[in-house]
């Protein structure tokens, strides 16, 4: 008796193929049956678009805030109600910086010695405090100060 080698592939790969999904079928099964707690999946949030940041609101939770402000007296309204200082940075190796905000627009960084204003230019930075004058050895005009944390 001949026997057709391509007929015996096809038997072969049909069994194989067989015995694979009974294979994956009790695998699924047995997995299912040990996982005794059920998954829960929770329906998706859709996200509304967050509001715009308050400069002012994200300075007070960073213990900033409302700057007090020193300047010389007599010269009619103070140059310091244009000046909030939002925060400081100091760092003795590179001078440090702090964040204005100028006419109640949104606070920007500067460096010491850029210009924060057409006029005055940022001399120093402390701790709590950030220093403007006309040049970086004029005499202090403004001097901004974060209100101390908590208060």
């Amino acid at each position: 008796m001949q026997i057709n080698a391509y007929s015996l592939w096809s038997t072969r790969i049909v069994t194989f193929v067989l015995a694979a999904l009974a294979a994956g079928s009790v695998a699924y099964w047995a997995l299912k049956g040990m996982g005794t707690a059920t998954l829960s999946v929770a329906p998706p949030v859709a996200l509304a678009p967050a509001p715009p940041a308050d400069p002012q609101a994200v300075a007070r939770a960073l213990g900033g805030g409302l700057a007090v402000a020193q300047a010389d007296p007599g010269q009619g309204p103070p140059a310091s109600s244009r000046f909030v200082l939002a925060g400081v940075v100091a760092d003795s190796a590179h001078g440090g910086a702090a964040l204005i905000a100028v006419d109640g627009k949104p606070a920007k960084p500067y460096r010491i010695g850029a210009a924060v204003d057409g006029r005055l230019v940022l001399q120093s930075v402390a701790a709590r405090r950030a220093v403007l004058a006309a040049s970086l050895s004029a005499p202090a005009e403004v001097t901004l100060e974060l209100p101390l944390p908590g208060k």
